[in-house]
This record gives C-alpha cells, structure tokens and sequence, in this order.
C-alpha cells in the first residue's frame, strides 16, 4: 500500500474514550463486524492473525457504500465453513468512527483495505463489479494460504524449511542479488511448482535488471516517446521508485503507438511485470483493464 498507516495508534485505547456509535444511528451492511475505536484491535489487528479481515469504510450517506457493503457480505456468506476459505468482513462507519477512518487515510467512501498478520496487504477506492470483488478475495486468500492461524498444536511448529530455500533466502537477505537468483533458479529447476522460487527470480531479475538502469532513464524516455528500450528502462525506474502507475501508463501508451513485433515486444514486457506484483494490486487491475483496452 501506499503511504505509511501506522495501525497502532488504535491498540489499547481505553473503551471510556471510544466514540461508538451514536444511538439511533443507521444501520450498517448487513453482515460484517461493525468496528470502532473500542474494539479495532481485537476485532481487526488481532483476528487478522487467524485469517484475512476486509476492512469495508463506509458511510450510510453513500449508495455506492451500501451496495459493496452488500456485494462483500454475499460473498463472506458465500465463503462462510468452506475449507481454506476462512476471512471476515469488518465495517467501520466513517461518521461514528472518524479516527479509525483517519488511521486509515481514507479520502474517499467506499475504500476497502485487506489485512492479515496485522498488516495491509491491499487497499482499493470506490465501488468494484461482484466479479471483480471475487477474484480480489480469491487472490488475498490464495496469497495468505497457510501463513496464518490462531495456533494450536499444529499451529505451534516451527515451519520447516528445505535447506536450500534458507541458503538462497539468506542470500537475499545478505543483498546478494545475482547469487540468490542463482540458488532459486535452480530450486526452480528442480521443482517448477515451487512458488516460492518462482516469485523470487522473477523479483530478483528485476531488481537486478531495474537497479542498473540509468538515474536519467525517465527524461531520457520522455524526450522520445518512441524510444522502445528507453521506455522499458524508464518504467523500471519509476517502478523501483514505487511510481507504478505512472509507468505501466507509459509502456500501455506505447503499446497503443506500435504494432507487428515491436507491440508484441512491450505487451511482453507489460505482462512480465505484472508478474512481479500480487494480482489483487488495485493500480496492477486497473493496468491490466487499460492493456486489455489498449489492445482490443
């Protein structure tokens, strides 16, 4: 997510100096834990440990945030006792709750924010088709598979890691590159299912690749839009620098411009890059509606 959200300045705050929810005042979507102050942490920070929580901000003063309202709890209801399918849907008032709201950064009702562990994996703005809102959940539940639990006998053990995927995570971790790409490309090798070894080469190739980019590549592009390599060094830059959005723009705008091999070479280099993020991304959506408007 963009932008620093710093969750604990709700943890612990007495209920005597909760706002709550005014008396009488309207309801919210119909299924979902309502929030505030008074039990943000148990409710959201603490039970996003056990398993995702979708943290809906909404107003009753805004259609649009009723009707998502009512489009995540059909789809909790959905997901409610299937197996592996476990998440829960929180709602806070943003009128009755406006410091949760503020915590949030929220700028805009709806806004939506995912978060396990404690921490917020993904956030959108705004209302989303139900179809999309499915593969949005199916994508925060496939990403968080396994890494959570309330504990337990089974919850207790410690995980067990094959030997090689520690050497190559402490080779990433101790900054080298090009060999922690090596040590996962080869638990590639060995097995093409790991995804975990797949996810890294594809990130590691790009930190590699985008960290040797010229400083100037970005001005270097915009004095010529035409420049092929010098728009995929550029969006490597913006997006090392967390300037997403504004780089798949600049390689779809390209894709728009060519045709025959060259198109074919930037939507390659489009996709690629999707790759590097969790699909679940608002700004990687909305990228991936402008390739497909670009190219039909």
């Amino acid at each position: 997510m963009a932008g620093a959200i710093d969750l604990s300045a709700l943890k612990q705050r007495p209920p005597s100096a909760q706002p709550g929810a005014a008396a009488g005042a309207a309801a919210g979507p119909p299924v979902g834990v309502a929030v505030t102050e008074a039990n943000f942490e148990a409710e959201v920070l603490v039970r996003s440990n056990e398993m995702p929580v979708v943290v809906l901000l909404w107003s009753p003063r805004s259609d649009g945030s009723v009707e998502l309202g009512e489009i995540l709890s059909a789809l909790a209801a959905e997901d409610l006792d299937k197996p592996g399918r476990a998440w829960t849907l929180a709602t806070v008032n943003v009128d009755t709750s406006a410091r949760v709201a503020q915590v949030f950064g929220v700028q805009a009702v709806p806004t939506v924010v995912a978060l396990a562990g404690g921490q917020p994996l993904s956030n959108f703005e705004g209302m989303q088709p139900p179809e999309q809102l499915r593969k949005w959940v199916d994508s925060l539940l496939n990403a968080t598979a396994g890494k959570l639990g309330a504990g337990g006998p089974e919850g207790d053990e410690p995980e067990e890691v094959d030997p090689a995927v520690a050497a190559a995570r402490d080779l990433l971790d101790a900054g080298e590159l090009e060999a922690a790409r090596d040590a996962y490309q080869a638990i590639l090798d060995a097995d093409p299912a790991n995804a975990e070894a797949k996810g890294a080469v594809r990130q590691i190739g790009f930190l590699i690749r985008a960290t040797g980019q010229s400083p100037d590549a970005v001005a270097v592009a915009d004095a010529d839009p035409t420049d092929i390599e010098a728009a995929f060094a550029a969006a490597d830059v913006q997006i090392l620098n967390q300037d997403v959005t504004p780089a798949f723009n600049r390689l779809i705008a390209l894709v728009k411009r060519t045709a025959g091999d060259e198109r074919t070479a930037v939507r390659t280099r489009v996709i690629e890059l999707f790759d590097i993020f969790d699909p679940a991304d608002p700004d990687i959506v909305a990228a991936r509606r402008n390739l497909a408007n670009a190219l039909y």
